[in-house]
């Protein structure tokens, strides 16, 4: 874990967050400048520092992190009208922590294109 990872410190319990959902690979929090009156961040507990560098023995993680969404979704109570997953990867891709992590927007209308 990179001390100096805003993320990995959320997860390992060093910072304060408003935890919504924890297990053996992925910590959700709420987002503390929601975009969307349901704004959640999904985090793999393993430090990844982005899409582009998942390797293989990741891949389940990615696939834990859209279920758990699916789940929250469900709970939070926007899974029927719908809510956007959105994962930043780099500067330009709007990424300002270099830690995986899924947006989980919702409880409002998405417009396209997203910025």
């Amino acid at each position: 874990m990179p001390s100096e990872c805003l993320f990995c410190r959320i997860v390992a319990g060093e910072l304060p967050a408003s935890q919504v959902y924890s297990d053996d690979a992925v910590v959700a929090i709420r987002d503390i400048s929601p975009q969307a009156p349901t704004h959640i961040l999904l985090l793999s507990r393993k430090h990844i520092a982005s899409v582009n560098d998942i390797e293989v023995e990741d891949q389940a993680v990615v696939g834990k992190m859209a279920a758990v969404a699916a789940k929250l979704a469900g709970q939070e109570g926007i899974a029927d009208d719908g809510y956007r997953l959105v994962v930043n990867v780099g500067r330009n891709g709007g990424q300002s922590v270099d830690h995986l992590h899924v947006h989980m927007l919702g409880g409002r209308r998405m417009t396209w294109p997203p910025g």
